[in-house]
């Protein structure tokens, strides 16, 4: 997917107003970007034309926390980063977002996480979801809270979502082998080589 298509939209909410309109100037000029600055005002925004939304964890109304959530609820389907200069704690394990960014950031990072993001909405539904897994991962190893029970938890479902994959690609890779068969059901090698 070619990060410059406007058709791409991007919901910043962050209650801090003056980063909301920052957000929005750095990606405006790659994408239809709306903003929020509350909890309520993103749910009211957020629909199924969001393909990323970049939320605050920290806001007076309704959490970020909150909003992912209903967001979740209503299967919008839009990729989530949480953005925000909450340090990951055990505590997102169970959040359902496709990535963690702490504050500051930079435009160059704004950038890369929705482009990342936007790239993954076309990923399969098990990819997606060993991606957000990574992304906890990373984000629990970065705030040095790698020896919970909740991370280990993040690892073995990871592995779990590997071996699934795995098993996948083996039976596809034994289904192209089966397409290989000539009309007398003998393997044609003169295709192979």
């Amino acid at each position: 997917m070619e990060s410059t298509e406007q058709s791409a939209t991007v919901l910043v909410v962050d209650d801090e107003t003056d980063l909301t309109a920052l957000y929005a100037t750095w990606l405006e000029s790659e994408y239809e970007v709306v903003t929020a600055t509350s909890g309520e005002e993103a749910l009211e925004r957020v629909d199924g034309d969001v393909d990323v939304a970049l939320l605050d964890r920290r806001m007076p109304d309704l959490s970020g926390d909150e909003v992912l959530a209903e967001i979740r609820r209503r299967s919008v389907g839009a990729q989530v980063a949480m953005l925000t200069a909450v340090e990951p704690d055990t505590d997102i394990a169970e959040m359902q977002f496709d990535d963690y960014v702490t504050k500051p950031v930079e435009r160059e990072e704004v950038h890369a996480v929705v482009e990342v993001l936007l790239e993954r909405r076309t990923y399969d539904r098990k990819s997606r979801e060993f991606f957000a897994l990574a992304s906890k991962k990373a984000a629990l190893e970065s705030a040095n809270e790698h020896d919970s029970e909740e991370y280990e938890a993040l690892v073995e479902r990871m592995a779990e979502i590997r071996r699934e994959m795995d098993r996948t690609l083996d039976t596809l890779t034994a289904e192209e082998a089966f397409a290989q068969l000539d009309s007398d059901g003998e393997f044609d090698f003169e295709d192979e080589f």
